[in-house]
């Protein structure tokens, strides 16, 4: 008799889980079918407000910000969530159950250069490439929050019961300041599962470290040899810079041939020598991309920086900005010219090391050199490896540092979450990619928060990454593919 009660509660068990699986299917299909234009009209007005948090300006007193939670606050009410607006974070809930599952995400973006788009970055542009949404958090994060909300009301719609909350959180400074979040997650209860939709797919487990080595270079030229000024470069510290220059004064036949045969030599970007007044200006164009992911672009203010390799430059600011770059980073990704700092895991990765940006205060100059670390050095020893090659650096080339900025972030590995195989399990559903697996990413997300969060698109693995990019994008296609895993996600969690 024992026997056959086991058998029987093995048999409902596996019958509950064909039938929600079947459910599941059915609800990422009526999510699709009722809802994928009405997520690209959300996304259309989402990312019509440009909200890039403004140095001085609070976020919730930004006009950009509060009309971005009024419209989120119009879509919730229309939808039939609940909806809380806690000044740097809105919550927006499906269901009254004691526990939850949170999905995180951000409103806030990045700059963007409008120069460097075909239409308005802050307005979707659907019809230079066909099949691509091109707008500033198209990816990164906007469109997730589209997909999220309509992901929702189809299992609202359906009638699917849950046994978790769903709560979106959208947190509006992610990009800038986490301070506001980390104090606000003192007194959010944890939830049951977290889940971040602002990465990548399969399933990501582990994020590497933002960090920064931040130099101010002081000094000025007596401008009786060779000397640089006007170097310029990068838009912010979180993206590959597309764009730097620099102007050459008092150059030798020698330099000018040194400077030819390096500009040679580069393969990757592009270089323009024009005559200016007393110089001449050298102008780099590479490739923008997020600095987690270094080598998805070309990095101009590092190629700025080859093409004055082997000319002697005086050592105003600009000319040891330049030195500073040559010695210690080069065209390098990975930091190996950078004293002892260098080093790799084995499934994150290695750490990378970007120059990012330059920042002009009168003739100071400070450098941005972004870095993404993996788990695997201790933070101690890599700070003393920091100190250590920039006090070698400014001994060899006798000059003194007026300040440097060190941040080390701290990565996260969390192989063990509870939910990662569930959605894994999806993503291969949904796919048909069987080898799929759990990866790590060189990006921080707000995962790191949370006591057991993983991250669950909305990029796929392969392509590159777009958000801080100057071509940012989201395809109909992929947003089609996120609304039916987020759908089937939301029901998976919600009843585990």
């Amino acid at each position: 008799m024992k026997k056959f009660v086991i058998a029987s509660l093995a048999l409902l068990t596996a019958s509950a889980h064909a039938n929600l699986h079947q459910i599941s299917d059915d609800a990422a299909a009526y999510a699709v079918d009722t809802y994928q234009n009405a997520q690209i009209h959300t996304l259309t007005n989402l990312v019509s407000y440009p909200t890039v948090n403004q140095e001085g300006v609070a976020t919730p007193t930004n006009p950009d910000f509060i009309g971005f939670k009024a419209l989120l606050k119009m879509k919730a009410a229309e939808l039939g969530f609940d909806y809380q607006d806690l000044g740097y974070t809105v919550l927006i809930g499906m269901g009254q159950q004691a526990e939850k599952v949170t999905i995180v995400t951000h409103g806030d973006v990045q700059p963007a250069d409008a120069s460097k788009w075909q239409q308005s970055p802050f307005k979707v542009d659907s019809t230079s490439e066909p099949g691509k949404l091109i707008a500033r958090g198209t990816e990164d994060d906007k469109g997730a929050i589209a997909t999220a909300l309509y992901a929702m009301k189809a299992i609202k719609d359906q009638g699917i019961k849950l046994e978790n909350r769903i709560e979106l959180m959208i947190y509006l400074a992610e990009e800038s300041d986490w301070a506001p979040l980390e104090e606000f997650m003192k007194t959010y209860q944890q939830p049951k599962y977290a889940v971040t939709i602002d990465a990548s797919y399969p399933v990501v487990v582990a994020e590497k470290g933002w960090s920064l080595i931040a130099p101010t270079f002081s000094g000025n030229s007596d401008q009786t040899s060779a000397y640089v000024s006007n170097l310029e470069g990068g838009a912010f510290v979180s993206q590959i810079p597309e764009d730097a220059s620099a102007i050459l004064h008092n150059a030798t036949e020698a330099d000018i041939e040194t400077l030819n045969t390096n500009i040679a030599a580069l393969k990757d970007v592009k270089v323009a020598v024009t005559e200016v007044n007393q110089g001449i200006k050298v102008s780099v164009k590479g490739t923008s991309a997020h600095s987690s992911e270094p080598e998805a672009g070309f990095n101009a203010i590092a190629h700025l920086a080859e093409v004055f390799k082997d000319i002697e430059l005086e050592n105003n600011s600009d000319g040891q900005a330049i030195e500073f770059i040559n010695q210690l980073i080069g065209l390098d990704l990975y930091g190996k010219q950078f004293g002892d700092i260098a080093y790799t895991h084995d499934f994150m990765g290695p750490m990378t090391v970007s120059p990012t940006l330059l920042k002009r205060n009168d003739s100071d100059i400070t450098l941005s050199v972004n870095m993404r670390r993996p788990v695997g050095k201790d933070e101690t020893v890599l700070k003393q490896q920091i100190d250590s090659a920039l006090a070698n650096w400014q001994a060899i080339n006798q000059v003194t540092l007026k300040d440097t900025q060190v941040i080390i972030g701290t990565p996260m590995l969390l192989d063990s979450a509870p939910h990662a195989q569930a959605l894994l399990d999806i993503f291969k559903y949904f796919t048909g990619d069987e080898d799929a697996g759990f990866v790590s990413i060189g990006g921080g997300t707000n995962a790191k928060l949370f006591d057991n969060a993983v991250s669950f698109g909305p990029s796929m693995p392969g392509k590159k990454y777009t958000g801080h990019s100057e071509h940012e994008f989201i395809t109909t296609e992929q947003l089609k593919l996120n609304l039916k895993m987020y759908t089937a996600m939301m029901i998976k969690l919600g009843n585990m």
